[in-house]
């Protein structure tokens, strides 16, 4: 999730009167890509330029990305315009951690407008990308009796490194290029990576109906999940915004 909400804050680099979200903590050595969305919006503004804002790219980019690895398409609302500024505490402040309860997602997720379905539904983003081995540190000393205790070893084998700050894992071991259901099928089987996603199935029973649900009916979670993007991306423009020609800094 972003800051305050599909306004490009998140692009912005810092300077030496201002600090970004680049570094806040859910983000450092995390986010990746800043150059792709460079050279997208350096195309454009050759094109038409000072057109489509750096917000609207990355809300395409997002959605182009679900497609092209099997997942959902949708009609995208266009119009964002982008941020002036950013803010550090707020990203370390409002971006769900890792390690978070189904009651902590809840909240941050209620605090910008979107519901319980839609935290469960967006959480299913997670069946691509990869994550660092720091934010499932927790994971790896796991010893309960319903974890999965093979996914659990073949964890801690694999961040046994002495720099394991920078071994990542895939968030969905089983599909992990393809946009699928699969993320909730390994909740069910106790291979969720990060805390925050097992939590799903262990830590509520809305939430854990919410999975069974899309585990049975894979239509309905990218219904579902192509209602929830469209509502996040609606979230937070700025009525003080602006069009950047540099999507790393300000006009």
């Amino acid at each position: 999730m972003i800051n305050k909400g599909c306004d490009a804050s998140v692009l912005l680099d810092d300077t030496q009167d201002f600090v970004g979200e680049k570094t806040a903590g859910p983000n450092l050595n995390s986010l990746r890509g800043f150059e792709v969305i460079d050279k997208i919006k350096s195309e454009l503004e050759l094109i038409c330029p000072h057109t489509v804002s750096c917000a609207d790219i990355l809300a395409t980019a997002a959605r182009d990305s679900v497609l092209l690895s099997g997942g959902p398409i949708w009609e995208m609302q266009m119009g964002r315009k982008d941020s002036i500024t950013g803010s550090k505490d707020a990203a370390n402040n409002n971006i769900p951690g890792p390690n978070s309860t189904v009651d902590v997602l809840l909240a941050k997720f209620e605090n910008v407008g979107l519901t319980l379905k839609d935290m469960v539904a967006l959480s299913g983003a997670h069946t691509i990308g990869k994550a660092r081995c720091t934010t499932f540190s927790s994971r790896l000393q796991s010893s309960s009796d319903s974890e999965n205790i093979d996914f659990i070893s073949s964890l801690q084998q694999l961040c046994s490194g002495a720099d394991n700050g920078n071994i990542v894992a895939h968030l969905d071991l089983a599909t992990p290029a393809t946009f699928d259901n699969q993320y909730f099928v390994n909740l069910l089987s106790g291979e969720g990576l990060l805390p925050s996603d097992q939590t799903l199935v262990n830590g509520n029973d809305q939430t854990r109906e919410i999975v069974e649900n899309y585990v049975e009916n894979p239509l309905a979670f990218f219904e579902d999940f192509k209602h929830s993007m469209l509502k996040m991306g609606s979230l937070g423009s700025p009525s003080n915004g602006q069009i950047r020609r540099d999507c790393r800094t300000v006009n």
